[in-house]
């Protein structure tokens, strides 16, 4: 039997991206992929950090967005600078 890794990931709507460039018309909402728990929660506390990432939520579950109200980014842990991860 494969043990599988648990992939959590934490989503926020970024307040300053939305409405504009390729998120036109809708809300932006960024999504990043971790391999931890303890992993999301980095990332929920540097996301409470900043003044545009709004409604920041993690979940054990890949999310889905309506592609006519918003414009989903999505990142990985691994793909990520220095500013979200110490």
């Amino acid at each position: 039997m494969v043990k599988t890794r648990k992939k959590f990931y934490v989503s926020m709507t970024d307040k300053f991206m939305s409405g504009w460039g390729r998120a036109e018309g809708k809300i932006n909402k960024y999504v990043i992929g971790v391999n931890s728990y303890e992993e999301a929660q980095t990332i929920k506390k540097k996301a409470r950090s900043r003044p545009e990432m709004k409604y920041i939520n993690i979940r054990n579950r890949k999310p889905y967005y309506n592609k006519r109200r918003f414009f989903v980014s999505r990142k990985n842990w691994e793909d990520l600078g220095d500013c979200w991860k110490v």
